[in-house]
């Protein structure tokens, strides 16, 4: 089963989604609350109303210089709700502070672009692993041969790490994830609006909907 995450900050597309119930919850980054006029002071906020609309998990990601102000941040995060999922960065402090904050919770690995990375994040018992496609794709990599071998490696080492592509930016995109054993996956709310982007659903839907509307003949 795929596990839709929305990749926003944005209150009214946030909620509008959740509402649907067809998705686990709300993925964050420093980036994503910045372009959402957001900054960290926000992440508390963010949190509450995400998790009352419906979100079932809320990734917030960590910072610092050092694996102790990582680590340190990133439990004060965990302790704004209980479906809190602490990201941090695929930095060796950040795989250090998921060792550290792992043993408490699931932990998420972000910034991932590499399989050989796999294996530290592995080693730090960190429950999540994201890769950006779209960024991947934009540096000349072939993204979903990469997150493929990631899923490879996670299989052949019989790990419980998940993994969570990130930076979708086509359904297609995702299917290809999904069909390599992939199972969660963050999007936009645009690339999820285009699932429904097809002039074949629209004109059958549209064919549905005057058929049902007829008056039957003589009436």
């Amino acid at each position: 089963m795929t596990t839709f995450f929305i990749d926003s900050a944005d209150r009214n597309q946030v909620t509008r989604l959740l509402s649907t119930g067809l998705f686990g919850g709300v993925t964050t980054n420093p980036e994503i609350l910045s372009n959402a006029g957001l900054g960290s002071n926000d992440i508390p906020t963010l949190v509450d109303w995400a998790t009352g609309a419906g979100a079932k998990r809320v990734f917030v990601q960590s910072w610092g210089k050092t694996t102790g102000e990582i680590a340190e941040r990133g439990q004060e995060l965990r302790n704004l709700g209980s479906n809190v999922t602490v990201k941090v960065p695929a930095s060796r402090q950040g795989i250090e502070a998921a060792k550290i904050l792992s043993g408490a919770g699931p932990v998420l690995v972000t910034a991932v672009y590499t399989a050989a990375q796999v294996l530290p994040i592995i080693a730090s018992d960190a429950s999540y692993l994201a890769p950006f496609v779209g960024r991947m794709i934009a540096a000349g990599r072939d993204a979903v041969a990469e997150i493929t071998r990631m899923q490879q490696v996670i299989d052949a080492t019989k790990s419980d790490l998940e993994i969570l592509a990130g930076s979708l930016r086509t359904p297609s995109q995702v299917l290809d994830l999904a069909s390599a054993g992939v199972r969660n996956v963050t999007l936009g709310p645009p690339v999820w609006d285009l699932f429904f982007n097809d002039e074949l659903t629209h004109a059958s839907v549209e064919r549905f909907e005057e058929l049902a509307t007829q008056q039957p003949a003589g009436e």
